[in-house]
């Protein structure tokens, strides 16, 4: 598991959930500002549909892999990522950047294609003609190479049935009659990764184990609906990051961690590019592994262990018939943590991105779930993440053994795809 630091830098930022929506404003000229990035991962995230729950992270991830080589195909100062097509050094990094960008959402979401116009024509204002020019001509190639490259990954593959006997400790559907989600994700195509199953979990502890027996009590405690030990600020954490599956949820939150970090070390427009690349594949394969560990292992849920906790063996644990978690589980297994791996993989990547784990940020969650503002400080990246999966305990929704699971395989895929993606080119 990564280690938490404390360097005890003092300039903090904030992070805007639900932001007022970023002004695409024209080119200043500059080729090199890291904003063309910033701006078109916030016109993805005004425009991406929410009713791609999770796969939204694989939009994500195509969007900036195609922004990332558009710019190193110009600047060369990294491995691609994926491809890397000949650029005149004259050729605008900002317009290959931003027709990249504009021609792999019209790929993905073609009927709004009026707005990316929009969008990118505000991009390119304010360029030399015949540098952006030249620009577009990159951008364009880039995007056609990697929107092919994921036409075919699985994302789009039928859902294939799920189904596991009744017998203690394997998966059951919480509500009867609805079947397995996301049983895609183990057949797709990885960004980096090998497989999804490069960096599966181990099998969990034993259901007569004594640490089995500790976090299931943990979950049964804190995670009840009507909970007593649970305080107010765990409720609110776990209601807060329960917005995994909205447009202006998890996504979101990352996205601008990831902005404000970039502003933070004043990074360019390639290291910013590389930085969102990094991140947002590495969450993506990291969702793939710890979904798959789901099917592969088949674990069932607080709600289905803690009621038929009397045909499990352990002595330590007690059923409770009528136990309820906080949240609505998920329609699949739940060893490892989805949300766990999520914020695991996304922290560990932006720490090796930028350097460092150690940048304090304020974030600022502004009417998610029909809560009021809720401003929370962070000291790094880490702490957030930690968050991130303890709420899922808190929902009543994961043993804690879930999210070490994914917190320690979803950190090596960060730290996997940092070593052998888009690495430093030798002078």
């Amino acid at each position: 598991m990564y280690a938490k630091r404390r360097s005890g830098i003092a300039l903090a930022f904030a992070v805007l959930l639900s932001c007022t929506p970023l002004s695409l404003a024209a080119s200043s000229g500059n080729d090199d500002s890291r904003e063309v990035v910033v701006q078109w991962n916030q016109v993805l995230q005004d425009t991406i549909p929410a009713a791609l729950g999770p796969m939204q992270f694989r939009i994500y991830a195509i969007l900036n892999v195609a922004m990332f080589d558009a710019a190193n195909s110009i600047k060369g100062a990294y491995t691609p990522y994926h491809v890397s097509v000949r650029a005149s050094s004259g050729a605008s990094t900002t317009a290959a950047v931003a027709q990249a960008a504009h021609d792999v959402l019209v790929g993905l979401f073609p009927t709004n294609q009026g707005v990316y116009d929009t969008a990118l024509a505000n991009s390119l204002a304010g360029l030399p003609s015949g540098r952006a020019r030249q620009g577009v001509a990159v951008g364009r190639v880039v995007a056609a190479r990697v929107l092919q490259w994921r036409a075919n990954d699985g994302a789009s593959a039928p859902a294939t049935p799920y189904e596991l006997p009744t017998i203690p400790g394997l998966w059951q559907p919480a509500a009867p009659g609805v079947p397995a989600g996301l049983t895609q994700l183990p057949g797709m195509t990885p960004f980096a990764i090998k497989s999804t199953t490069h960096f599966l979990p181990p099998r969990f502890p034993e259901l007569t184990s004594a640490r089995y027996a500790i976090d299931f009590e943990e979950v049964k405690t804190l995670g009840s609906a009507t909970s007593a030990a649970r305080t107010a600020e765990q409720t609110q954490l776990a209601r807060l990051f329960a917005g995994v599956t909205t447009t202006t949820g998890i996504p979101v939150a990352w996205n601008n961690i990831a902005r404000d970090a970039a502003a933070h070390h004043s990074l360019s427009l390639i290291d910013t590019a590389r930085v969102y690349a990094l991140m947002t594949t590495s969450m993506m394969d990291g969702l793939m592994t710890s979904q798959t560990s789901k099917f592969v292992y088949g674990l069932w849920r607080p709600i289905t262990a803690i009621r038929r906790a009397d045909e499990d063996l352990n002595p330590a644990t007690t059923a409770d018939p009528s136990w309820t978690p906080l949240l609505g589980t998920p329609p699949y297994p739940s060893y490892a943590g989805n949300m766990a791996c999520l914020g695991a993989s996304a922290a560990r990547a932006l720490a090796l991105g930028v350097g460092t784990n150690d940048v304090p940020f304020t974030v600022l969650w502004r009417g998610s779930a029909g809560n009021p503002d809720v401003p929370k400080a962070y000291s790094g990246f880490w702490q957030f993440a930690e968050d991130e999966a303890d709420s899922r305990i808190y929902g009543g929704i994961h043993y804690r053994f879930d999210n070490e699971a994914s917190q320690v395989a979803c950190s090596e895929i960060a730290e996997y795809v940092h070593e052998t993606k888009m690495r430093p080119m030798r002078p």
